[in-house]
């Protein structure tokens, strides 16, 4: 037992619209200077239960039943679970870059927290942001940055009660480190407790001292193609591009060249920060470059977006960092899905429904989503729902920002086996990422350092 001093959840269960449970109840206890994991697969409701647990679900979700203690007093829903929340709670949410102001500064996002500007500094310092980018604007950080960034406002105050939600998904090897060093710092204080939920079995052993299985976790398998892809003709070549940061003359990339053939994987790593993203969102046409040249089939490719032709925005699809972003929170997943059918014409009208089944089943999550919006789905269910989407399109050339990010090991190698399968039937990718196991599948690695793309010998 937890005794006076800790957290005690008693039998929480949540129902969806037409009271369909999300899974069965739920209990947890945490004593005082313990940190405890939350795991299970994606869509397991892991994300549900932490905010039915913090009184702040939002419909058609709904708590039917459960009691939360917090230091022996009940927490009753309502007033008394918001007041609970502003004086106890610190919260890292999925997508947490999303839960930041963008015209905000760094330290200013912290200083939200109800810190002063010395403690906000300390906060961001402690998760390595370097105190130049403390003034800067958060729509200027990278997704890992700006992760951190939300990281340091969830522990600036010290919250007795500290709820972290896939605080690695986005981060380097570094960077998850420097997070595992905060909650470290936590962790046998008996004025702390901290509950964690990450699909990142290592760092889960290197930072809880129980892990609380939510949903069956099946043994992760390792999909190694029969046939490993072929590659073919040249798909994408980028020459000399150069980009600079938003609004100013400073380098993001330089002088980058790259090329990707059909069927080819190739890999883009390096620490957060260093324009992996921003070499993806450049080809997709998101973001300006400020010189290079790149071709698609040998056609150049127009850097922005609106100046592309139709056959060329089907043939370049981009999956990013942040579904959420992307899909219209007001339209069912069925709609989200058909709207590329449409589009580009890829699918007869009469054979779309079943198409969406298919694609669902491919990206393994159940057909029963294609009536859902993205709200009710997890953020690793929603990362798939925009996998699917692009594959929709039927395109030649797949750009993919941390598309494993989200998902937990056994759907991660679903979904890169379903890519092996997409290289066979000729699909090039282009993919930044974190995950070894993503980058032990590519067929070429490239790392950015020193704004300058080098293969993986470490040559440029």
């Amino acid at each position: 037992m937890t005794g006076s001093g800790g957290l005690e959840v008693s039998d929480l269960q949540v129902t969806a619209r037409n009271n369909r449970s999300i899974g069965a109840p739920v209990s947890l206890q945490a004593a005082p200077g313990e940190v405890v994991a939350l795991t299970g697969p994606s869509g397991a409701g892991k994300t549900v239960w932490l905010t039915a647990m913090m009184d702040a679900l939002e419909p058609p979700l709904r708590r039917i039943s459960g009691t939360v203690r917090w230091r022996g007093q009940v927490v009753e829903p309502g007033e008394p679970a918001r007041r609970w929340r502003r004086r106890h709670l610190g919260v890292l949410v999925q997508d947490a870059a999303q839960s930041l102001h963008p015209l905000r500064t760094a330290i200013a996002a912290v200083a939200e927290a109800g810190v002063d500007t010395r403690q906000a500094a300390a906060a961001l310092t402690q998760v390595g942001i370097d105190a130049r980018l403390h003034s800067g604007h958060v729509h200027q950080l990278s997704g890992g940055q700006a992760q951190r960034v939300a990281l340091a406002r969830a522990v600036a105050a010290q919250p007795p009660l500290l709820i972290l939600d896939e605080p690695t998904s986005a981060l380097d090897h570094a960077s998850a480190s420097l997070v595992a060093a905060v909650i470290r710092a936590r962790r046998g204080d008996p004025r702390f407790i901290t509950l964690l939920v990450s699909h990142d079995r290592d760092f889960v052993t290197t930072v809880a001292d129980r892990v609380q299985p939510i949903g069956a976790i099946g043994p992760a398998s390792r999909l190694s193609p029969a046939t490993p892809p072929v590659t073919g003709t040249e798909v994408l070549r980028v020459s000399g591009l150069h980009v600079n940061r938003p609004g100013g003359t400073a380098a993001l990339l330089r002088d980058v060249h790259l090329t990707v053939a059909a069927g080819e994987c190739v890999a883009v790593l390096g620490p957060s920060g260093c324009g992996k993203t921003t070499l993806l969102r450049c080809l997709a046409g998101l973001q300006p470059a400020t010189a290079g040249r790149a071709t698609l089939d040998g056609k150049d490719v127009p850097w922005p977006v609106t100046k592309r032709s139709r056959p060329m925005l089907q043939a370049l699809q981009y999956v990013g960092q942040h579904p959420a972003d992307t899909l219209n929170p007001a339209h069912r997943i069925h709609i989200a899905l058909t709207r590329p059918m449409r589009a580009f014409r890829t699918v007869e009208p009469a054979r779309r429904s079943g198409t969406v089944k298919t694609l669902l089943h491919r990206v393994g999550l159940d057909p029963a989503v294609a009536g859902r919006r993205p709200a009710g789905l997890s953020g690793g269910q929603r990362q798939r729902v925009a996998l699917a989407r692009a594959l929709a399109a039927r395109p030649r050339l797949l750009l993919a920002d941390e598309i494993t990010a989200a998902l937990d090991a056994a759907t991660t190698s679903a979904v890169l086996g379903l890519l092996d399968e997409m290289r066979r039937e000729g699909l090039a990718l282009l993919v930044a990422t974190h995950d070894p196991a993503v980058a032990d599948r590519a067929d070429r690695v490239l790392t950015i350092t020193d704004h300058l793309l080098h293969t993986s010998e470490g040559r440029p």
